[in-house]
């Protein structure tokens, strides 16, 4: 299970007191916030675009260009089922990881504005050149204000199995007596975990992902349960 977060404000450098969690509507929040400052994820990841229509007919979060050109799917929990997350990452990712350079371009154009383009924007935010190459690989992360048991086993089993690029990160509110607000965040699995299991096990264009119907064939036969 994600780490349970607690927080405590410091009072006179001598006392302790702990805030309590609030509730609201976080994870409509959330993806403002992300979009808004993305180094709540990580500091190695641009917004290049949000709500992306796919050829599939879903509808992409949050799309990101890391520092070396590959791409992360962020999607937010909210009300769905474990079976409905799991499968429509999945369903996004069959969808990205045939983008070519132009078409991220394209996206990420239409969406910076005047921020961009793309090749200006990326600079700006790495301090860098946009490498040649874009999505080589590509990751897929999982948003929400808590994670299931079920859903928090098929990302493990996704990973520790296969080496596919999934992860969940969970964030919780808190709020002061004095209206003071504060947000936690707790990976699923540690980032650089994934990462390691994804080159040692995993795929890339030049060895695709299994297809959501083999995975979950996969996954019934040991007793992961149905995805």
């Amino acid at each position: 299970m994600p780490q349970e977060v607690r927080v405590w404000k410091i009072l006179d450098r001598k006392k302790l007191k702990e805030i309590n969690k609030g509730k609201l509507d976080l994870e409509e929040r959330i993806e403002d916030w992300l979009e808004q400052d993305i180094s709540i994820i990580s500091d190695d990841l641009l917004v290049v675009g949000r709500q992306i229509e796919t050829d599939f007919g879903g509808i992409i979060d949050l799309l990101c260009l890391e520092r070396n050109g590959d791409l992360v799917i962020l999607e937010l929990k909210r009300q769905k089922t474990p079976r409905e997350i799991t499968a429509q990452v999945l369903d996004y990712a069959s969808w990205v990881k045939d983008l070519s350079n132009e078409k991220i371009t394209d996206i990420a154009n239409n969406y910076l504005g005047d921020r961009g383009p793309l090749k200006e924007a990326f600079g700006n935010q790495f301090g860098g050149e946009l490498p040649e190459i874009l999505n080589e690989h590509h990751k897929m992360l999982i948003v929400a204000s808590d994670i299931d048991s079920s859903t928090e086993r098929i990302i493990k089993y996704l990973s520790d199995t296969y080496g596919v690029s999934i992860n969940a990160t969970t964030f919780e509110y808190f709020r002061d007596e004095d209206g003071s607000e504060f947000l936690s965040k707790v990976f699923l699995i540690e980032p650089s975990q994934v990462e390691y299991k994804s080159k040692t096990r995993g795929a890339s264009k030049r060895r695709p992902y299994l297809t959501y119907e083999q995975l979950e064939e996969i996954a019934d036969k040991n007793g992961v349960g149905e995805l």
